[in-house]
């Protein structure tokens, strides 16, 4: 039996009276010693939902008393800011994962299932997107907790289809093309980025998918761009291009089709929600025009691409534990999160996955995005986010290939092999 001293037994028996005395004291846990957190973020898309998020940060370091600092960066400087970190071992405690899939990261990446287990549990758990996005194939464990996914819908100009007998906007990629054809010849073109930015991976995976092509087969091995779908694909990429958009679309960026919308000149754009909320910031008139329906559909399906967001907690962070407490109390507060992001934001969690939705079902042009989770995939589909199939999509293959086959600077014989080649070369590093 171990002896206990007079001073112990004196120490124990005040903390008990006091702790009867005061039974509703809240004891900060060994984690919020630390005093901080530090989280690298992305700059939102929509600016009141970084609001949002400072102040739930700085309410959240009140309660817990560890103070939480949240360094905003554009989303494309955070793969170098995260490979900077790991380098030097040094820097963020939580990093968010912007469209780069978890287990690129991972072995510089926390476990952290035992906070995704919580989350799952009192949220009716996590949907498939979710978990290829941030669950680790190498030991089958979470090293990233799931925030929330981006859609890519489309955004129309109700007016100007209603005009060529189209009045809910075009429902498949073909009603695109015939539409967008002849909105511009009266000076309305569509909208779709062909250059080094997020929305032009997004868009043309989408229209490949729904044409039942892929990069690579569900086993996230084997290779199949060279094939008949991939080709009607391409063909009909270059049609859209030359027939319905503008050479301008070759050097834009992530907010140019925003500003082709809100200039009034486009007609169509595949874009999340973002582009509508700030035109109904700035030009009511306009955004009264403006609608939103699914992302079409093709000869095969429908598919979109899904942007998604995630956080790690790096394992050289000296509180991880304050780290994972904040993540939880984050992802406990979706819908005050999805509603922040006026609707921006889809729901990882199934409690949230379904109608009624914060924003987007309170909204008759935002109904349709209710059934969108379900059209919604990442790199590697058919298969898993591998870090594979995320180089390729970080070095733009497929949008540089097609680049070329749309300007006539390969054929479409050319192109494949182009794109074969290169797609083949990266997963051959990581076999």
């Amino acid at each position: 039996m171990t002896k206990v001293s007079r001073r112990q037994f004196l120490e124990t028996a005040a903390g008990a009276t006091a702790a009867s005395a005061f039974p509703h004291v809240w004891i900060r846990p060994a984690w919020a010693q630390a005093k901080e957190v530090r989280v690298l973020a992305w700059t939102h898309f929509v600016p009141a939902y970084d609001k949002w998020f400072d102040a739930f940060a700085e309410q959240w370091s009140s309660k817990s008393g560890v103070k939480v600092t949240i360094d905003h960066v554009p989303h494309l400087q955070i793969p170098a800011k995260i490979a900077a970190e790991i380098a030097t071992q040094s820097g963020h405690d939580i990093v968010q994962l912007v469209g780069t899939g978890t287990e690129k990261w991972a072995s510089a990446l926390l476990d952290v299932q035992d906070t995704v287990d919580k989350l799952a549990k009192k949220h009716g758990g996590w949907t498939p997107l979710a978990e290829n996005y941030c669950k680790v194939r190498s030991d089958g464990k979470f090293h990233a907790i799931p925030d929330f996914f981006i859609d890519f819908p489309g955004l129309y100009r109700k007016d100007l289809w209603t005009e060529i007998g189209m009045p809910n906007g075009p429902d498949s990629w073909e009603d695109l093309h015939k539409g967008g054809t002849k909105l511009k010849a009266k000076g309305f073109p569509v909208g779709i980025g062909l250059a080094h930015h997020d929305d032009s991976r997004a868009s043309w995976r989408a229209i490949m998918w729904s044409h039942g092509g892929a990069e690579v087969s569900k086993d996230g091995k084997t290779i199949t761009y060279n094939s008949k779908e991939v080709r009607e694909a391409l063909k009909f990429q270059k049609a859209l291009y030359k027939d319905a958009m503008t050479p301008e679309v070759l050097a834009w960026d992530d907010a140019s089709n925003n500003r082709f919308l809100a200039s009034g000149r486009g007609s169509w754009i595949h874009n999340p929600i973002s582009a509508y909320r700030t035109i109904e910031g700035s030009n009511k008139e306009l955004a009264d025009k403006i609608f939103v329906s699914l992302s079409p559909k093709g000869p095969a399906t429908r598919r979109s691409f899904a942007n998604c967001r995630a956080y790690g907690v790096t394992k050289f962070s000296k509180n991880q534990d304050g780290a994972k407490a904040f993540l939880e109390a984050l992802v406990d507060s979706y819908r005050d999160a999805a509603k922040a992001s006026t609707g921006y934001n889809m729901p990882f969690l199934n409690n949230y996955a379904k109608p009624p939705f914060p924003v987007i079902s309170e909204d008759p042009k935002l109904k349709p995005l209710e059934q969108d989770a379900e059209y919604h995939f990442t790199t590697g589909y058919p298969g898993p986010l591998t870090p594979a199939a995320d180089e390729v999509y970080q070095q733009f293959v497929m949008v540089d290939a097609l680049a070329q086959f749309a300007t006539d600077k390969m054929d479409l014989e050319q192109t494949i092999k182009w794109s074969e080649e290169k797609i083949k070369a990266i997963y051959a590093k990581f076999a």
